[in-house]
């Protein structure tokens, strides 16, 4: 089995229902489409739903009900016990954890990055290619040859990254890819996925920080503590709408904010 066949969305699920064992709910009810190359950020407070559903996303979980396609095929775990159609998944998308520790295993930077093209089944040749290139591309050559865990919290996100895009996946699910990060390596973490709009991949990320969605994203899907899916539009509507940011607890009742022609933003709260 193969994606050959694929359609025009890249995911699409009906009616999907999740839960934690012993706790509320991941997902509730989750009807949603993301067609290929949008690039699409998952907007709520912490605890809303929005990593629980990248995970579902990578195949990392399964609807308890409901139905999840990628490309037009059910992913469940028996379509994902099936090595081909797994292999054929997983180079399609990819998954850049949170925590990046929680993906970096290999003893050095050359061997992470390498690490997801030897698994997709490159030649070694073409994988001293890949990783060169990504090595390259990502700013990462000086460093190739240190352990992970050595890095830096910036460089630690910049390898993550790196080695998940080597495989060249068509999709990239992000989860709160900014977070505790210092201001110089935020910004490089936006560009980066501007690049990556601009070069057509579907890009899915999560995360509650209002400042940087108005440059990665399309379109916003806003969850509630509640775990539905109260919102979507275009990042300007959800940004100026108040009263939807205040429901789902993501400003406080006095803040406000204003947007300016170009974009600029400025945030006030009163005394």
């Amino acid at each position: 089995m193969s994606f050959s066949d694929s359609s025009a969305d890249a995911f699409s699920l009906t009616k999907v229902n999740f839960s934690y064992p012993g706790s509320e709910d991941g997902v509730r009810d989750l009807d949603l489409t993301i067609r290929e190359g949008e690039r699409v950020v998952l907007l709520g407070a912490n605890g809303s739903g929005k990593s629980t559903l990248l995970k579902i996303l990578d195949g990392l979980l399964f609807p308890q009900s409901g139905e999840m396609r990628a490309f037009g095929h059910p992913i469940d775990e028996k379509a994902l016990d099936d090595p081909e159609f797994n292999a054929a998944f997983r180079q399609r998308v990819g998954f850049v954890f949170q925590n990046s520790e929680a993906q970096l295993f290999s003893s050095n930077v050359w061997e992470e990055i390498a690490f997801g093209p030897l698994q997709m089944g490159f030649s070694v040749e073409r994988t001293n290619e890949r990783v060169e290139d990504v090595l390259e591309f990502f700013d990462l050559a000086s460093i190739k040859d240190r352990p992970p865990f050595r890095l830096s919290g910036g460089e630690k996100k910049r390898v993550a990254l790196a080695a998940v895009v080597a495989a060249n996946p068509t999709v990239l699910l992000l989860d709160e890819p900014t977070v505790a990060l210092d201001p110089r390596t935020q910004r490089w973490v936006i560009d980066m996925l501007v690049q990556f709009g601009h070069a057509g991949k579907t890009l899915v990320t999560a995360t509650h920080d209002l400042d940087i969605i108005g440059e990665i994203a399309d379109r916003v899907l806003v969850f509630g503590e509640d775990h539905h899916l109260v919102a979507e539009g275009k990042p300007e509507e959800i940004l100026l709408d108040r009263d939807l940011l205040l429901h789902v607890n993501l400003i406080d009742p006095r803040y406000h904010e204003h947007v300016y022609a170009g974009g600029h933003r400025t945030h006030h709260s009163h005394d």
